[in-house]
């Protein structure tokens, strides 16, 4: 069996992670594909695409076929898969490979349909699916097959999911759209309120990775912003700091928050008291934001841990699930090829 015959994909809504048994994460590109509007054919994918993002003519335009971690165009993110596919495993295959996809914990039935339908268009021989959160733990190096409960919040770009998990599935878990987009809209609002300045979303995401800040830090740091300002029409620039962005990003933290909150409240009480133990795991993008483990630390009073590489835990989870799917199989996957 050649390496490429088993794929676990993080299907993300700000990017997309490609992990290939035996050589690891693969690739890992963001979910944008350019297409020219003339002639409906794909220009670029991923990287090359994504600087094209607020910076393109007439007739091309740079889309994100997937919105809060499902997908938003369909046609799109099949030809995306398809060049992703492609490009990680090698063209000129005679075998198709088996894929793993994670989705969100909350999709609907129709919503995994079209993912599973997605892949296999995008040349899959048969397709799992794999809830986040599990794969989340699963990557971040946690036994979930023990019976004690473990507890994952993975920010990604378009949702946040939060799970206990135990004897290797979901116990009680949420699904909020509030994740890293959210992120970039609030702090895009925050500037056109507060300093009548105009700027665009890759602008607020440069803002977000390298000051965003969720809990007060020791050194004020700053950052200066580009952008357009609103009363004069012409380019500006100021210093923003890392204390305005706290105050601009305290409305998605507060969703978050709340939402952990409420799985805690739902947890059964032997597993809450397991939780308490070892502490609350975070996996995915948002997991790099400064201080976000000592924000739902303070609102939680549980230690809250930062997996390690936390961007690819989802992929590298999907990863190591296909391994083991005859173990997973008898008891997890339904008939419809889904682990849940």
């Amino acid at each position: 069996m050649g390496f490429s015959n088993e794929v676990g994909i993080d299907l993300g809504t700000a990017n997309v992670l490609v992990y290939i048994k035996g050589k690891g994460v693969v690739l890992n590109e963001p979910s944008v594909v350019a297409i020219n509007r003339d002639t409906n054919e794909i220009l670029e994918v991923g990287e090359e695409a994504r600087k094209m993002l607020g910076r393109t003519p007439n007739n091309i335009v740079a889309v994100r076929p997937l919105k809060d971690g499902v997908i938003s165009d369909y046609d799109i993110t099949e030809r995306m898969l398809k060049h992703f596919i492609r490009k990680s495993c090698g063209q000129g295959r005679f075998f198709k490979p088996r894929v793993m996809i994670c989705v969100p914990s909350g999709v609907t039935e129709v919503e995994k349909r079209a993912v599973r339908e997605a892949a296999t268009e995008a040349g899959g021989k048969s397709v799992f699916l794999m809830e986040e959160p599990l794969a989340a733990a699963i990557g971040a190096g946690l036994d979930v097959a023990k019976p004690e409960g473990v507890m994952v919040i993975d920010i990604g770009g378009g949702t946040t999911d939060i799970a206990v998990i135990s004897l290797g599935g979901i116990v009680t878990s949420e699904s909020v759209k509030v994740a890293g987009d959210k992120f970039d809209e609030a702090i895009v609002k925050y500037m056109r309120k507060e300093h009548k300045l105009y700027i665009g979303e890759r602008t607020a995401e440069e803002m977000k990775m390298t000051i965003g800040t969720a809990f007060p830090r020791e050194e004020i740091v700053t950052q200066e912003c580009r952008g357009r300002d609103l009363v004069t029409g012409l380019p500006k620039s100021i210093e923003i700091t890392s204390t305005e962005m706290m105050e601009a990003l305290s409305e998605p933290l507060q969703t978050i928050c709340e939402a952990v909150h409420n799985v805690l409240e739902r947890t059964p009480p032997e597993l809450a008291a397991d939780i308490s133990n070892t502490g609350i795991y975070i996996t995915g993008g948002g997991a790099l934001m400064y201080g976000i483990d000592k924000r739902i630390e303070e609102r939680t009073g549980i230690k809250v841990i930062i997996a390690d590489d936390p961007a690819s835990c989802v992929a590298v989870g999907t990863g190591k699930a296909l391994d083991n799917l005859d173990k997973l199989s008898s008891t997890q996957l339904n008939k419809k090829n889904q682990l849940f």
